[in-house]
Parts: structure tokens; C-alpha cells; sequence
């Protein structure tokens, strides 16, 4: 009964949204864009403060992944307003990638609040196709809230494979499917249709562990936890690091 009630629901969510659907198809979606990296840049703050703990075991450990000399050259895929800029460790060099330009201006904002890193530059491509970076060039990658959005999240996943070098690591942390038992799945089923046009192509129920799992990394350390205090819809996240 509950199943029949979630997709008749699924239903009437799709039909709300044809107007969006439309301004998709005539290319008038693309203001929200230009509107998106303001959004995100606001919520960012509000989440930052409630996952600052989380951030920060994260990312604890990334120093470990310099070589001799202390040198660390880090990789961000979907680098938005420059969120996780905070975390990263002292004097490391970081290359922002994105496939919204829009977010250059907030990214900016985040490099002159967080001198302590070196930024190389910042590129706008989709994390299913790098091919401006090169093959292992990189020690770290990291990917957070991004891979909801992807078109093929295997596809940025060998990617992300290709640009790292032996040993480097892949640090992510993104929200996922509720439990099928949750009334959480129930209401990222019934309202994935508006979020993936609120959210800018975010979808609220992929089990992205299944995509990692499958990755080919010789090492996977992932956790799965309840995001504290963050929008129903998104609190089911999974977090850790991946060794190539």
C-alpha cells in the first residue's frame, strides 16, 4: 500500500514540475543557474556549522598523503563557493573545478578567507570528462554533495581514478537513499522530481556506496551516518576516502 501511495504521489510531484520541465527544454532553466551559486552560497554556512565536526574527521587524516617534501597537491571536483577550503591542510595546492561559472565570484570569497592554502586555478568542466587534467597529476581528490548531481557517477569516478596518482586518495561525503523502510525513502521518492529542479540536478536517491563499492580503488573506508539536523530529504549521508 505504502509503495502504491509513493508512486501515485511521484506522479502528481512529475506533473507539478512540467512547468520546469519546460523552461529546461527552452533553455530559460538557465537563469536559475546563474542564480544557484548565490543559494548554495548562503546554505553553505548554515550547513558548514552543522557538519564541522563531520568535515573535520574527514579530512583529518589528508596530510598523510604529502609526499616527503610536504608538498600536497589536492583536486576539487564540483568546488562550488569553496565550502571545504576550511579543512584542508596548511600550504597545500588546490585545483577547483566546477561546471557552473557562476560560482567563480563565491569561490573567489572563500580563497581570500582561507589564505593558508595555495590555489593553482579554477576550471570549468564536468567531472565526467577532465581531460584538461592530467593522468595521475594529483595526490588528493575530493568530491562532497556532488555526486548527487553527476550524469554518470561511474564515469566521474574512473575519472577520478585516472588523475590521481598511486596511492592518492579520493575523500568524499554525500547524502544517499534512505532505508526502503524509512518514511525518509518515502518522501525523497515522492519529491526527487522538484528537488532535481530546486537542487540544480540533485537527486536525493541514488545509493552512491553501490557505485564505490564497484570503483576498482584498492582500498574503501566508508562510513554511513545520519547528517545531523539537515533537511529530511538529505540526511542519509555516506562519508569517507578511497585509496587508488
Amino acid at each position: 500500500m505504502k509503495t502504491c501511495l509513493m508512486k501515485f504521489c511521484r506522479i502528481l510531484c512529475f506533473a507539478l514540475t512540467l512547468p520546469l520541465q519546460l523552461m529546461e527544454v527552452t533553455g530559460l532553466y538557465g537563469m536559475y543557474k546563474r542564480l544557484f551559486p548565490l543559494l548554495a552560497y548562503n546554505i553553505t554556512f548554515s550547513y558548514n556549522d552543522k557538519m564541522h565536526k563531520t568535515k573535520r574527521d574527514l579530512f583529518r587524516n589528508v596530510g598523510k598523503f604529502a609526499h616527503s617534501d610536504g608538498t600536497l597537491r589536492l583536486l576539487e571536483i564540483g568546488c562550488g563557493s569553496g565550502a571545504n577550503f576550511q579543512f584542508y591542510p596548511y600550504g597545500c595546492t588546490v585545483v577547483c573545478t566546477d561546471p557552473n561559472p557562476h560560482f567563480e565570484k563565491y569561490l573567489r570569497m572563500s580563497m581570500e578567507a582561507n589564505k593558508h592554502l595555495t590555489y593553482d586555478k579554477f576550471v570549468v568542466l564536468s567531472g565526467e570528462d577532465m581531460k584538461e587534467v592530467q593522468d595521475e597529476s594529483v595526490d588528493v581528490v575530493v568530491c562532497t554533495l556532488v555526486l548527487c548531481s553527476v550524469s554518470d557517477v561511474q564515469q566521474v569516478l574512473q575519472e577520478i581514478r585516472r588523475v590521481l596518482k598511486s596511492g592518492g586518495a579520493f575523500y568524499f561525503l554525500e547524502h544517499v537513499v534512505s532505508d526502503p523502510s524509512s518514511w525518509t525513502y518515502f518522501f525523497q521518492h515522492v519529491l526527487e522530481p522538484l528537488w532535481y529542479y530546486l537542487g540544480d540536478g540533485c537527486m536525493v536517491t541514488r545509493a552512491t556506496w553501490k557505485d564505490l563499492e564497484a570503483a576498482g580503488f584498492s582500498e574503501l573506508h566508508l562510513k554511513q551516518i545520519e547528517a545531523p539536523e539537515v533537511t529530511l530529504m538529505i540526511r542519509p549521508h555516506i562519508m569517507g576516502y578511497s585509496i587508488k
